[in-house]
């Protein structure tokens, strides 16, 4: 048993009472000085802190687990007839997400033609797999409003001899989103459950879920208070009116399973889509350098709120730019050496001097380490070969900062955190590749890889006192793997399975 404590040392037995953790050590010792009418044997398994993920969309992966998903496919042809396939649900919209046409073999964009044939009444959206690019056909553009003479601040409605051609990006897509009829709240439960118990049997036992609406939040309080959540949220708030009014302005919410205090916002796109805004031109695709999403007054006044109610700021930025604009804007607002832990998401580009930066104002690097090798096939078309040092430089964050929380930013990807532990400390995919790993010196080792989804994560959410080790007085949440990912053999950590997932002592997931 892996206590991730500060000397990281090994026990083999835990006391806990009323969920909470009385004493660790060895077997001998825990049966010698207590006695309890319940005993859990994990047997040959391996145990560790309960696995977290710092950055999600945990409800959004609730819907997705519904709906179609493309992220297979191997055509925009074989996407839209798995749309196709698919039963109109209640709220009249066919939804899919998850497409690459980097993964396809003509990867150009796709276009809505397709969609308008197999869908000629019925609004359908196909989102690509980071969530910043979506093809719409012609009943959602309209239920959007969008046309040929749409102009969207921070987002694009592509045109082709002067028509939408479907393809949408950043904030447009945002713009059809709105025009779908918000869930109800059983559809919000439903996929909060489901969510739940796919997140338990991947180990996890906390996640932070990143831009939380207010009905969301209600929903997920509601689940709290009937006793039906079971992992722990932490809730990162879009900073809307009525979530400032109703919930920032009474200051951080902070429940057993649940706490909210923090604001995540977006400052650009993505680089698979060429959205994520960056110092010098794409260099495949000369005159674009990407789309700022985020205005400076209105990140200048949320962090200004954020202070004032005691919030953490934790602001999306893929590209250079965006972590340049978003750091310039925190150092308006933070002194170095605080603690506030305003953090900087994704951080995929930087720059040595926006590096430093992070540092001297002790901002949290919150990084998706499996987006590196998710993306490693076409970064440096993206950059050229001489911007590739500033691409996915975690080696670098941990050394400049100390410390970084790993997520995984599921459903962009999987939710597995072990995919996020191989990718951050081995730099490989799914099978193993490259040989070697991918820019294998930006890699992290394997205890820098487990603190960053255990107590790292924890402490960038404010809940290094109560979760992220195994130590006395702290929850016992924990997973019980059969491998040893700190010691065993780096081939076989990709087989290894999750044995049990336990919250506060009780055991949420067994196989």
């Amino acid at each position: 048993m892996y206590t991730v404590d500060q000397t990281f040392s090994i026990a083999e037995a835990l006391a806990v009472k009323d969920g909470r953790i009385l004493a660790v050590g060895s077997r001998a010792e825990i049966e010698n000085y207590f006695s309890a009418p319940r005993h859990l044997d994990l047997g040959d398994s391996c145990a560790y802190p309960g696995f977290m993920d710092p950055h999600c969309h945990f409800l959004s992966y609730g819907f997705v687990l519904q709906r179609p998903w493309l992220a297979d496919t191997s055509s925009w042809e074989e996407a839209v007839a798995l749309m196709a396939a698919s039963e109109i649900p209640p709220s009249g919209w066919i939804q899919g997400r998850g497409w690459d046409q980097n993964r396809w073999k003509k990867k150009d964009f796709p276009d809505r033609s397709l969609l308008d044939r197999a869908f000629p009444r019925t609004p359908a959206i196909a989102i690509r797999i980071d969530g910043h690019a979506a093809v719409a056909n012609a009943p959602a553009l309209a239920a959007a409003g969008l046309d040929a003479r749409s102009r969207v601040e921070g987002g694009m409605v592509l045109l082709r001899d002067g028509l939408p051609t479907g393809l949408l990006l950043d904030n447009a897509v945002d713009l059809v989103r709105a025009a779908i009829p918000a869930p109800s709240e059983s559809e919000m439960r439903q996929a909060l459950l489901k969510a739940q118990a796919s997140c338990l049997s991947l180990g996890l036992t906390s996640v932070s879920n990143a831009g939380t609406e207010l009905r969301e939040i209600l929903a997920m309080e509601r689940a709290h208070e009937e006793g039906s959540l079971d992992i722990r949220i932490y809730a990162m708030l879009a900073p809307s009116a009525e979530n400032i009014e109703t919930l920032a302005r009474r200051g951080p919410l902070a429940k057993d399973r649940l706490t909210a205090r923090s604001f995540k916002m977006y400052a650009d796109g993505a680089l698979g889509s060429r959205g994520a805004l960056l110092l010098e031109d794409y260099a495949d695709d000369p005159g674009n350098r990407g789309l700022q999403t985020l205005e400076e007054g209105e990140l200048d006044r949320i962090c200004g709120i954020a202070r004032g109610c005691g919030y953490q700021m934790n602001v999306h930025a893929i590209g250079d730019g965006a972590a340049r604009l978003v750091l310039e804007a925190y150092g308006r607002h933070l002194e170095p050496g605080n603690d506030l832990r305003w953090r900087i998401e994704h951080a995929q580009l930087l720059t040595d001097e926006d590096l430093e930066r992070i540092a001297r104002l002790r901002i949290v690097p919150s990084i998706q380490a499996v987006h590196a090798v998710s993306d490693m096939a076409w970064t440096e078309s993206r950059l050229g070969p001489g911007r590739m040092y500033r691409s996915h430089r975690y080696r670098d964050l941990l050394e400049s900062c100390g410390w970084l929380a790993n997520g995984s930013d599921f459903p962009i990807e999987k939710a597995d955190p072990l995919r996020g532990f191989r990718a951050a400390a081995f730099r490989k995919d799914d099978m193993r590749h490259p040989e070697g790993g991918w820019r294998r010196g930006q890699a992290i080792g394997r205890r820098e890889a487990l603190k960053a989804m255990t107590i790292w994560a924890a402490r960038a959410n404010f809940e290094e006192a109560s979760r992220g080790s195994l130590e006395p007085g702290k929850w016992a949440d924990l997973v019980a793997l059969d491998k040893d990912i700190i010691e065993d053999e780096e081939d076989s950590i990709w087989d290894a399975r999750v044995l049990a997932t336990i919250v506060a002592g009780e055991m949420l997931y067994r196989n």
